[in-house]
């Protein structure tokens, strides 16, 4: 696998690599907002505005500890914020993530191939994986490039299909209270918006950390911090109130999101699944090329990159699902002993990040 000095990153590339790391299958089919958000009824926007604060903190505090480290990889950075006892243990939990992450992608594609377009869900696995080899192949520059392309055309559509949503099919109180009655992740919004924002930063922190050192501006990395995030925040308000006017026709479905692109045209349902399968891909690539940078087996990188995948596609036979339910919300509290290390940077070791 190549390396490529990229010390030109812009802000837009940083933000994008940032949002298209975060978003996978999960967050663009709606299905992650609704569970996470929507199903604490209205106090969910306040759970979307944590989360938010969040996603800049922390990116913007990794991004900065990875340029004054000289960071390589994600392990760094978590035996500096977390020391080594409680540094390698989050570091295992971030490589078991990036792989399982690699494979809900794959097994996601599959879902969209055989739920959107009644094709052998074996092709979008086996096209999933494929894509993201290749990419990862290709180098640093590769990797960022594919992610920062597919971003724009998510938030266009997010915000698109939502406002017309709300224009056709105004909220209604009775539509808040079965979005309450559904069930969330955890045991209530505030755990709820700490735990999204935390398994989601385990994976970013991997294709976060090595962009600190390639940036010689540190403003650039601020505003890339904080442009990445409020896309997120915005794309998830969007989406939250586009569920919650069409909740009571999509709240047990597994892709909500195409389903109400559904109700505007067919042709509004494949754009959307084809932006969907792209954020996957982002995702993926995102997780293979984090995970590739910390193992150390002395091999050829690309030969690493071709077994992590093969075993990935085997692993995604499993479903996208399954691996989506019960495997997120765990990671997310193991996240929180990294966000407490994060916290503690900020208080004692503050030079460090200035």
């Amino acid at each position: 696998m190549k390396t490529t000095n990229t010390s030109s990153f812009s802000i837009f590339t940083i933000a994008s690599a940032y949002i298209g790391t975060v978003v996978g299958a999960g967050f663009a089919s709606g299905q992650e907002v609704l569970r996470f958000f929507n199903a604490y009824g209205i106090i969910g926007i306040l759970g979307i505005a944590i989360s938010t604060f969040l996603f800049f903190f922390v990116a913007y505090t990794v991004l900065m500890l990875g340029r004054n480290l000289k960071a390589k990889s994600h392990v760094d950075i978590v035996l500096y914020t977390n020391g080594d006892v409680c540094g390698s243990f989050i570091d295992v939990i971030i490589i078991i993530f990036l792989f399982a992450g690699l494979s809900a992608m794959i097994a996601g594609a599959g879902a969209i191939f055989k739920e959107q377009f009644s094709i052998s869900p074996i092709l979008g696995t086996l096209a999933m994986a494929l894509l993201t080899l290749f990419t990862v192949i290709t180098g640093t520059k590769g990797v960022y490039n594919a992610i920062s392309y597919v971003v724009p055309f998510l938030i266009v559509s997010v915000l698109f299909i939502s406002i017309y949503s709300l224009l056709n099919n105004p909220i209604t109180n009775s539509e808040i209270q079965i979005a309450s009655d559904i069930g969330g992740a955890t045991p209530n919004w505030l755990v709820s918006s700490i735990n999204y924002a935390s398994y989601n930063l385990v994976v970013a922190i991997a294709v976060l950390t090595p962009m600190g050192p390639l940036a010689k501006d540190k403003k650039k990395l601020f505003w890339g911090a904080l442009l990445g995030a409020l896309g997120l925040g915005i794309c998830m308000v969007a989406i939250y109130f586009c569920l919650m006017t069409n909740i009571t026709s999509i709240y047990d479905m597994e892709v909500p999101m195409i389903e109400i692109a559904r109700k505007i045209s067919p042709v509004a349902k494949v754009l959307f699944a084809i932006v969907l399968f792209a954020e996957v891909y982002t995702t993926a690539v995102g997780n293979l090329y984090g995970f590739i940078r910390r193992i150390p087996f002395r091999i050829s990188k690309t030969y690493l990159v071709i077994i992590t995948t093969l075993l990935a596609f085997i692993v995604g036979q499993l479903g996208f699902s399954n691996m989506v339910r019960y495997l997120y919300p765990v990671v997310g509290y193991g996240g929180l002993i990294f966000l407490a290390g994060i916290i503690y940077v900020w208080i004692a070791k503050r030079k460090s990040i200035v």
